[in-house]
């Protein structure tokens, strides 16, 4: 009787137990309708059990409780709350179809309240998000930022076609005034604002999506988001476990290496993630081999109890890559190749040096990036998100300095037949023999105090019709040095006042040091190299020579070394605090933001001023900015919503314009840049068809804007400094996506602009040596702004032929473009305007493979073949010039390009242009495990 009321006793308990810690498998299969999602999130609401799904899509999660309901995310997809119930230890839910919204990131990737992330049918902006498939599968061997053309309003190219030299503009502003954003990091440059997506050629693999807001964001800080703002996310440290190996190859020696691993959150709370990639290639343009690495360091610590979440991410790409930079025009492409086909991969810049291929303009940099984010969970209702950063960029750009006779390296006298330069014959001139230039002009150098000497000067002094001419002057290779020390921080605290009103207030800080001067990196023979500029050293005589390659140090030293010709620092503080209010209920959303900023700007001479100048190093220059902006959207039902969103910003000018002509006077005509923006929007949504239609209209006033001389020739080196300038942009856009079948998808998009000067403004024309030219007062009002296609437009679609066979083709169409502006061509009210290049079109094709192996397949090989402008199509990407088919070749009478016959598709011949890529490939392999 004792043995039975104990078994019974045991029997009650276990029954007791098991109904309290009952313990079941949940499995099932996460897609999109047609392939499988791996990386997915699955979690049990209420709880910490989560898991993601491996690259059959398939998971398995263990429960405590016998029913509930996962919540399963996944980026660029819409969350999906699903019931569970388990039976007999197991609950298969077999086949889940997320529904595809291109315009949603997952709140659960995003932990960091830093982080400004758009929210589908919630945030009042306009945005589109790339998701990191689409980059990883898509990208192949065009930059980083060309992933983004077929969003509405984005005007990609590749500029002169090096390595890492594209640039974007969004809604016609160019990416000095698009804010890029690394994990809530701005990395644009603090003097002037660039990017130079060289520095970033490894985002590309380590970047889990990109969102893109157009006009001004939903960032909270005080950035400079005219046109837009590019989101990166990268990949984290605690995601899923597993890693690949993968290689791809291409036209022009194009080949590229890839390793990765992740560990997944360990039971102990710790993570890590690595990659490491090389890329090298000889360039697509002639003349512009490249080679670069990415290496990416990710370590995470999450506590067992959630409140506190720590990661560490430091990562780095060093390359370097020549370029083609000097202006050429269609006249020069064609004398290279023919009147009808011109030889669009030409280039000026480089040839061959003792038999081996030499440019003389080449960029080398590693920008290394770190940064701490700590993100603390004070209670269900107070959040703490931090981030610390730091970067360090060593290197800058190399190019001719000098002349012989008053002739540069890219004059003609230096040219063979085919157009490279004579590295050789320039060789054989600075070390002292007697040399034949193509002109025909036999010359021998002349020595200073013994040697064959080198300097800025070209041999050739005086003015026009005057000239005076030597023979003692050379050519050499030296580099513009343009490093930094940069740090950061920004704290934003969270405050969930009730379930419909949440605040956000913060701070961000930052200091920056840029650093500036030339060294010398070839004599070319010569023997010596003579520098006058340092006012407290004068008449030096220099030997020492540094590598144009970037050093594998991320903390190399930024001032090693003898310097030439300028040696500046520019010093940037840079104070600011931030604010929002979001009030969310049923179907309204609606948000306030407020930031201001203060930003100090200091410049430290080390040669033009004397060291007991007070001009040797500034005071701060302090400027007080900021923004204010809100918006409303509201969700009409499940398929509709509206938004509409307007903003101000007080923006304070960059450097340059602080401090004019690279002198270290505060410009007196100093004012903010002042721009206003308003904007409306309409969502459709539903399990087949999803679209966004916007319309904007934006006003800049009092720009300040830098260009680099577009006649070059009569003044190289030499730049223009525009005040005054202001712009008027407005436009309509449109995005939309349709699941035809679950194994057919098109997508497509559609953008009108109409971007116009407003009003005059006035330039100031300086050379080289950063002295005044002249002044202008320039005609711009109603001007079209240049740079970029006002109309642009794409169709794209995607079909699964077989399971995990798709192909896939989108054509991109630019129209509307018109030349930059330059000056020369708008000091008269009866001006014509910009020059509207031709419009075109471009077709791309890809095909994609994923074989599942292993005994359980749940790793993959990946197939991905990529053919960019398929139909070998020939087109003008840009022009810095604008003259006209009727204008005349010389003077005010005579014939013109057009009666002359000297037109290239309708554009005068003498225009200087860079044409876009023809027909590339590239083929990749991946083991993902």
């Amino acid at each position: 009787m004792k043995t039975m009321k104990n078994w019974l006793l045991s029997g009650l308990l276990f029954l007791v137990v098991s109904t309290v810690f009952s313990q079941g498998k949940i499995t099932g299969t996460i897609t999109d309708g047609q392939s499988t999602l791996p990386g997915a999130n699955v979690a049990i609401a209420g709880t910490s059990a989560s898991a993601s799904t491996g690259f059959d899509g398939k998971f398995a999660i263990d429960s405590n409780t016998n029913s509930g309901q996962l919540i399963i995310s996944y980026i660029g997809y819409a969350s999906q709350t699903v019931d569970f119930t388990i039976s007999n230890g197991t609950a298969n839910l077999g086949n889940i179809t997320l529904v595809s919204n291109s315009n949603e990131l997952s709140e659960i990737v995003v932990k960091s309240s830093v982080v400004d992330i758009a929210k589908d049918r919630k945030t009042p902006v306009a945005v589109s998000t790339i998701k990191a498939s689409e980059i990883q599968a898509k990208l192949g061997t065009q930059e980083f930022p060309e992933i983004l053309k077929n969003t509405p309003s984005v005007y990609a190219v590749k500029g002169g076609g090096g390595f890492g030299d594209s640039r974007i503009t969004i809604r016609g502003f160019n990416q000095n005034n698009i804010a890029v954003m690394i994990n809530g990091v701005p990395v644009n440059d603090m003097e002037n604002s660039s990017v130079y997506w060289s520095n970033w050629a490894g985002l590309s693999d380590v970047t889990s999506a990109m969102q893109v807001q157009r006009g001004l964001g939903s960032s909270k800080l005080a950035i400079a988001s005219v046109g837009g703002t590019v989101n990166i996310l990268t990949k984290s440290s605690d995601r899923q476990e597993g890693g690949s190996i993968g290689s791809s190859f291409g036209n022009a020696n194009y080949l590229k290496t890839q390793v990765s691993y992740s560990t997944g959150k360990l039971e102990n709370g710790l993570s890590a993630s690595v990659l490491y990639s090389h890329t090298q290639g000889d360039g697509y343009v002639d003349g512009t081999e490249f080679v670069g690495d990415n290496y990416f360091i990710a370590l995470g610590y999450t506590t067992k109890n959630n409140k506190h979440d720590f990661q560490f991410t430091f990562t780095g790409a060093p390359q370097w890559h020549d370029q083609r930079n000097s202006s050429i025009t269609i006249a020069q492409y064609q004398k290279y190749g023919s009147k009808e086909d011109p030889n669009t991969r030409y280039n000026s810049d480089w040839g061959y040096l003792n038999g081996k291929a030499f440019n003389m303009i080449r960029n080398f940099y590693h920008k290394p990036v770190g940064s701490i984010n700590w993100d603390y969970n004070i209670n269900e209702t107070s959040k703490l998100s931090t981030v610390v950063y730091g970067s360090w960029g060593r290197g800058g750009g190399a190019r001719g300095a000098g002349g012989v006779r008053g002739q540069t390296y890219t004059s003609d006298v230096f040219r063979t037949v085919d157009g490279l330069v004579d590295f050789d014959k320039i060789q054989a001139y600075n070390s002292g023999q007697a040399t034949v230039f193509a002109d025909g002009a036999n010359t021998t150098r002349t020595e200073i105090n013994g040697n064959y000497q080198n300097s800025s000067s070209t041999g050739r002094s005086g003015t026009s019709g005057n000239y005076v001419y030597n023979t003692t002057s050379g050519i050499s290779q030296i580099s513009s040095i343009n490093s930094h020390d940069w740090y950061g921080a920004v704290i934003n605290f969270n405050k969930k006042f009730t379930e419909n009103l949440t605040w956000d207030i913060g701070l961000d800080g930052r200091t920056y040091t840029g650093i500036h001067y030339q060294n010398l990196n070839n004599l070319l023979g010569a023997d010596v190299y003579f520098d006058n500029t340092d006012v407290n050293n004068p008449n030096r005589v220099l030997t020492n020579t540094y590598t144009t390659k970037p050093s594998g140090n991320p903390f190399a030293n930024a001032k090693e070394g003898d310097k030439i010709n300028f040696n500046n620092d520019g010093n940037v503080n840079w104070y600011g605090a931030f604010t929002q209010l979001e009030y969310s209920k049923d179907n309204l959303t609606a948000f306030i933001q407020g930031a201001v900023s203060q930003q100090g700007f200091k410049r430290v001479d080390y040669f033009k001023y004397k060291t007991t100048d007070p001009l040797s190093s500034t005071d701060y220059e302090n400027i007080l900015g900021g923004n204010v902006k809100g918006g409303v959207n509201y969700n009409i039902n499940e398929q509709h919503n509206v938004f509409v969103n307007g903003g101000y910003y007080s923006k304070q000018p960059f450097f340059n314009a602080v401090y004019p002509s690279n002198a270290s006077i505060v410009n007196p005509y100093l004012v903010n840049e002042k721009i206003m923006s308003v904007e409306g929007g309409y969502g459709f949504r539903s399990g087949i068809f999803t679209a966004n239609v916007n319309l904007y209209y934006t006003t800049w006033d009092d720009r300040n804007l830098r260009t680099n001389d577009p006649n070059t020739g009569a003044n190289p080196g030499g730049y223009y400094d525009y005040t005054g300038l202001g712009e008027t942009h407005m436009g309509v856009e449109f995005e939309g996506n349709v699941k035809v079948t679950d194994k057919f998808r098109v997508n497509g998009m559609f953008s009108y602009g109409n971007w116009e000067y407003s009003g005059n403004a006035n330039s100031t024309l300086y050379n080289n040596a950063n002295e005044e030219l002249s002044k202008a007062l320039l005609y711009l009002d109603k001007v079209k702004v240049g740079d970029a296609a006002q109309i642009t437009a794409s169709l794209g679609a995607s079909y699964e032929v077989l399971e995990r066979v798709t192909f896939d083709a989108n054509y991109n169409f630019n129209d509307n473009l018109y030349a930059a502006i330059s000056p020369d061509k708008f000091t008269k009210e009866n001006n014509k305007g910009s020059l509207e290049l031709p419009s075109y079109g471009l077709l791309d094709a890809g095909f994609s493979y994923k074989m599942l192996v292993g005994a359980k397949k749940n790793k993959s090989v990946n197939f991905r073949i990529n053919v960019n402008n398929v139909l070998d199509e020939v087109y003008i990407a840009e022009s810095r010039s604008n003259i006209f088919a009727d204008d005349f070749i010389s003077g005010t009478s005579g014939p013109t390009y057009a009666s002359a016959g000297r037109t290239y598709d309708g554009v005068a011949d003498a225009n200087q242009v860079f044409f876009g890529f023809g027909r590339t490939w590239n083929f990749s392999l991946r083991y993902d495990f």
